[in-house]
This record gives C-alpha cells, sequence and structure tokens, in this order.
C-alpha cells in the first residue's frame, strides 16, 4: 500500500515539474515590444547607434528600422504599411503625410548639407558645379528628385546653375542616397550628390565640393508619430528620446546639426 502511495506521489511530482517546464517560463518571459520606424537612408548609421542606446536603457522595446528613400517610405504608409514613426530627410513627404492625417505629433529634429562627392583616388576638382558638364565628368549619380530628398536638393542645385538640362545625357539616378554614395565609391560615377553625414562615412569616396544653402530648399528632418502605430504610448517615449541630449550627441558625432 505504501508502494503503491509513493508511486503515486512521484507521479504527481513528475508531472508538476512537467507543467512547470512548459508553462512557468511562458508566463515569466515578457515579449518584447517591438518599435518599427521608417527611416530615411542617411539616417542609417547613426539611429542604429541611437537604437542600440535605447533598447539598453529599455530591455522591454526592440526598435526596429525600415530604411529606404523618403518618398518611398512616405507611400509605404500611405498604402497602409505597419510602422510607428516616420524619419525623413525632407519636409515635403511628413507634410503629405500630415495633410492625409496619418501622421501626428511631428517636429524637425535635425539640419544637414549637401556636397558633391568623387572617388577617393579621383584626379577632378571643382570649384563650381557647372564643371560637372565638362568632359572629363562621364556619369553623374543622384537620387530619383521624386522620392529622394537629396536628389530632389540636387536638381534644385543644378537648375538653379542652369546646367539641369545640359547634364541630362550623364545622369544616373539611384533609389536613395547610400546608392548614390556606393556609385561614388565603386567609380560607377565620377560624381554624386550625396549630404554631408554620408561622405564622412567612407574612405573609399571624398568631398570635392560643398553647396552652398542658398541653392537648394533647406534641409531638414523630421520626425513624426504614424497615427496608426500599434504602439502611441511607446513611440511617443522615442519620438520624445530622439530630441534628447544622448540622442543629439550621436547625431552630431555623425556630422548632423541639431534644429533649434
Amino acid at each position: 500500500m505504501n508502494t503503491i502511495r509513493w508511486i503515486s506521489m512521484l507521479s504527481l511530482a513528475l508531472l508538476l515539474i512537467v507543467l512547470s517546464s512548459s508553462i512557468h517560463p511562458a508566463l515569466a518571459a515578457k515579449k518584447k515590444t517591438e518599435l518599427l520606424v521608417s527611416a530615411a537612408a542617411s539616417l542609417k548609421d547613426s539611429l542604429g547607434e541611437i537604437g542600440k542606446l535605447y533598447e539598453k536603457q529599455h530591455p522591454d522595446i526592440e526598435v526596429t528600422f525600415n530604411y529606404g528613400s523618403s518618398g518611398t517610405l512616405q507611400k509605404q504608409i500611405e498604402q497602409g504599411a505597419p510602422a510607428d514613426l516616420f524619419f525623413s530627410a525632407g519636409k515635403k513627404q511628413v507634410d503629405a503625410l500630415a495633410k492625409q492625417d496619418l501622421i501626428g505629433e511631428n517636429k524637425t529634429i535635425l539640419l544637414n548639407e549637401l556636397v558633391l562627392v568623387v572617388p577617393a583616388d579621383s584626379k577632378l576638382t571643382f570649384t563650381t558645379v557647372k564643371q560637372l558638364t565638362d568632359e572629363a565628368v562621364k556619369t553623374v549619380a543622384i537620387g530619383q528628385p521624386e522620392s529622394v530628398p537629396a536628389g530632389q536638393y540636387a536638381k534644385e542645385t543644378l537648375t538653379a546653375r542652369k546646367v539641369w538640362d545640359v547634364l541630362q545625357d550623364k545622369l544616373v539616378y539611384a533609389k536613395d542616397v547610400r546608392q548614390v554614395l556606393t556609385y561614388v565609391e565603386t567609380g560607377n560615377a565620377d560624381a554624386g550628390f550625396v549630404y554631408k553625414t554620408d561622405a564622412l562615412t567612407t574612405k573609399k569616396a571624398r568631398i570635392a565640393l560643398k553647396i552652398i544653402p542658398g541653392v537648394h530648399s533647406p534641409i531638414v528632418y523630421p520626425a513624426g508619430i504614424v497615427k496608426e502605430s500599434k504602439h502611441p504610448a511607446e513611440a511617443k517615449a522615442f519620438f520624445v528620446y530622439l530630441q534628447s541630449k544622448e540622442a543629439g550627441a550621436v547625431f552630431t558625432k555623425y556630422g548632423f546639426k541639431l534644429s533649434e
């Protein structure tokens, strides 16, 4: 009788162990909240570092970035693609989403500069963008002006200097500003228009000319909370963090200027 009772108690103990191992961890392991940030390609390096800093301070948050041209990201949000925040390299894209009531609170956080880059070993020198019409320059890379803000600023610059039409046969279009940089780094373009912050990320290309701000629209980076965010409180918290001194120090390190 004692043996039967002992076996029954042992069986019950084993059952409790099995139940504990299968149920308890599931209860104990708290699922992280994933924040999805759609951001301009030129923010990749700085935001990557900022995301890691934020995750260390908020272990329950996982920040995931969707990088691309601001225009492409705008269209994705318009078509219902999931996103909690949108960080654009142009005001036009955020304004368009706000007009459609797809973006709520937003603010310009960063400023940038447009530069002309050439391969690091290039012998080309420039004092004006008009020199892009010289025979020595065969190809000039720019972002698609319709969807890539850097491409829009480049087009405005070339139009202001009255060489946009002349350069049509030399232009090579890219899907975003980082692709422009790649074209120049690999020698597939003799020159290209990128942001100063992009140029600072590479040793395979060098700045050949800084573009004066007066020939193109102001280069601003606004961020905003997507109204269809599934995590509005967490999105708001990260939006505020992007404006903090800690995040600002990272942006500054990568060459951005902070908006006042």
